[in-house]
């Protein structure tokens, strides 16, 4: 997979979890609310500027953790609220990330 469908994979996966969480707890019915779509267009940014797109699978491995402090929270609480949900509203997605992370640690035990 090259670099630029891993982004595209990243920031689907993402809006996918903000657009749940905003649905749910911010009862959007159309487009995000202000809040959410203010970070969905973040995380989107940080995506298109991450300098280790090519050795990670997802954001939520990365060991470095480019968002602001207050984006980083407000990431965090979406998937923690999200990701258990994805297989219910996005179930191929949500298996795709469980076996791509899995495979991503393996890789990375290996390392020396």
């Amino acid at each position: 997979m090259d670099i630029q469908s891993k982004r595209e994979r990243e920031k689907q996966v993402v809006s996918l979890m903000i657009r749940l969480y905003c649905r749910k707890n911010h009862r959007a019915k159309g487009p995000l609310c202000p809040d959410c779509a203010a970070l969905d267009a973040y995380a989107r940014q940080r995506s298109d500027c991450c300098p280790f797109m090519e050795t990670k699978t997802f954001c939520s491995n990365c060991k470095v953790h480019c968002y602001r402090p207050e984006m980083r929270e407000q990431i965090r609480r979406v998937m923690r609220f999200s990701g258990p949900r994805m297989i219910f509203y996005h179930p191929v997605l949500a298996v795709r990330h469980v076996i791509e992370s899995k495979r991503e640690q393996k890789r990375l035990e290996k390392q020396p």
